[in-house]
């Protein structure tokens, strides 16, 4: 089940298919809160946008407010420029979390998922040359629909998790946990010597290169290999 929000209260159109486990039902329970992002974790998505890779992760944060169930059509905002995809593997924390070690993060995952990244891309190179943040274009609402998620116990390994997207039948995204430029663990580690994570808090963790523009009608496909599968539609 997905985070209890009033975003996630309408009923699903389009399926979520839980692979491994039942959904996490502790996820209905928690508040959605901020969702944490990290930019450029793995280099090729930095090399196909022609961006620098970071010495440390570059973090930005979406208010609960940009989440919608990845469940519905997706609405994408009109006279905007170009809406850019990015597939994400989603942590759901569900332990306070500040100052962690690598060892003491992971305990804090309740629930692992997908998100979609939804991101102005003609907008947020016009702020980019402007040295300004890039949340108009990046934290506008609906720009992070969210999977549901599986309980966490059910990665055996989270360097093997791996990711896909298709469009309209034809692979775009794939990657793997084990790509990223800082692990999950190492990741949740760093994130919470800045900001302290609450449960109900999101954080996703990068895309890998393959990101595009969406287009009304096209149809996604989204996979975390073994474990999650979600069909949506763009509207």
């Amino acid at each position: 089940m997905v985070v209890s929000s009033p975003v996630f209260n309408s009923t699903p159109i389009f399926n979520s298919t839980l692979m491994a486990s039942k959904p996490l039902e502790e996820a209905r329970q928690l508040p959605l809160g901020k969702i944490v992002c990290v930019g450029r974790n793995y280099a090729e998505h930095a090399a196909e946008l022609n961006n620098p890779v970071p010495e440390q992760p570059l973090l930005f944060i979406k208010p609960a407010t940009s989440a919608v169930t990845m469940q519905q059509p997706l609405q994408l905002p009109k006279g905007v420029g170009d809406v850019h995809y990015e597939t994400e593997i989603a942590l759901l924390i569900g332990q306070p979390l500040s100052k962690a070690s690598v060892t003491e993060a992971l305990a804090s995952v309740v629930g692992v998922g997908l998100a979609l990244d939804l991101t102005l891309r003609d907008l947020q190179a016009e702020l980019k040359k402007l040295g300004h943040p890039w949340e108009r274009a990046k934290a506008w609402d609906g720009a992070c629909p969210l999977s549901n998620f599986i309980a966490a116990e059910q990665v055996k390994d989270w360097q093997a998790l791996e990711l896909s997207l298709s469009i309209n039948g034809v692979e775009k995204q794939r990657g793997q946990a084990s790509q990223m430029l800082m692990p999950i663990a190492e990741l949740l580690s760093h994130i919470s010597q800045t900001f302290t994570l609450l449960p109900g808090d999101v954080v996703i963790t990068g895309t890998p290169a393959g990101v595009g523009k969406l287009a009304a009608g096209d149809r996604l496909q989204l996979e975390l290999t073994g474990l999650l599968k979600v069909a949506t539609q763009v509207i």
